[in-house]
């Protein structure tokens, strides 16, 4: 399934779930329920943002972009970070008010219906997603279930701090669960900036795409061959590997073209979808730009 479709869904049930939450907002008046449907209200506009990325990521390279538009997709988990932090504050700033001026809950028990059909239905979008994440390597559908799965949680706490104000009669505690969750939404929010942020650095792959490079080297590595300057990077679902491939000078073209060919494809082989450069070398020798002193930026490749 095309990550658009997923996302389309998330938009959908996000529609759904802020009508449910506003709903029992305006049953209850309660701080909680206010500060859930906040939350679900940047769930629909960061849905609608991470459409919008996908699209541009999705598009081919162009002569502008001769390495495509996969990037884009940072922007998408980057400002969602920034929107659930931006909800987290205004939550706070809500829930201090009202614990200045505390009132009693109204309806309660409405609102929590509303509040727990509108936590299921985020759960499911959110577990859907997350698994269609995994597969398709997409990080702004994976910020965009880490979102949902943020706004259960949320609900949650929610529902429980809700009920116990008519229970125990602390109307206090109606606002001190809204600043609680809000500080877990802030917890989120940071850690989607910091993967946003380390993808548009360019950090390498993860440590099991390292090791299947390093297993594929190592097959390859001889007395006569050897692979230095092993560099690795993302960009939203794409992923590349550039290295050094150095070999004996008496080889002929053809036979060190075959050799960096089956190195390549067996690369390729062992992670569907990546990119590979490979420059051949005659050993003892290294390209310009290391005779410079480029510095090293290899990938830390597991032993």
């Amino acid at each position: 399934m095309h990550i658009r479709r997923y996302l389309y869904v998330s938009l959908i049930a996000a529609l759904v779930v802020i009508g449910l939450k506003m709903l029992a907002w305006k049953l209850t008046g309660s701080v909680g329920f206010l500060s859930d449907a906040m939350e679900s209200l940047v769930n629909v506009v960061a849905a609608g943002f991470a459409l919008l990325m996908v699209s541009i990521a999705g598009r081919p390279p162009d002569a502008d972009h001769p390495y495509g538009h996969s990037k884009a997709e940072y922007f998408s988990s980057g400002i969602e970070g920034l929107l659930v932090g931006l909800a987290a504050v205004l939550i706070i700033i809500e829930a201090a008010n009202r614990l200045m001026a505390p009132r009693p809950v109204e309806a309660v028990a409405a609102g929590v219906v509303l509040t727990a059909l509108a936590t299921v239905v985020n759960a499911a979008v959110a577990w859907w997603m997350l698994r269609g994440s995994r597969n398709l390597r997409s990080i702004a559908l994976e910020a965009d279930a880490r979102h949902l799965l943020t706004d259960v949680w949320t609900s949650l706490g929610v529902i429980i701090g809700v009920m116990l104000v008519p229970l125990t009669g602390w109307l206090w505690l109606d606002p001190v669960v809204g600043i609680v969750v809000a500080l877990h939404i802030l917890r989120e929010a940071y850690s989607l900036v910091a993967r946003s942020v380390d993808g548009l650095m360019d950090k390498s792959l993860p440590d099991d795409d390292l090791a299947a490079v390093e297993k594929v080297l190592e097959r390859y590595r001889s007395a006569d061959v050897r692979f230095d300057h092993v560099r690795t990077r993302r960009a939203g679902t794409r992923r590349f590997v550039s290295m050094h491939m150095h070999m004996p000078s008496q080889w002929s073209l053809g036979h060190a073209a075959h050799c960096r060919l089956a190195v390549e494809k067996a690369l390729m082989d062992a992670i569907p979808g990546i990119g590979v450069t490979i420059e051949t070398l005659p050993q003892g020798e290294e390209s310009h730009q290391e005779e410079c002193g480029q510095p090293e930026a290899s990938a830390h490749l597991p032993e």
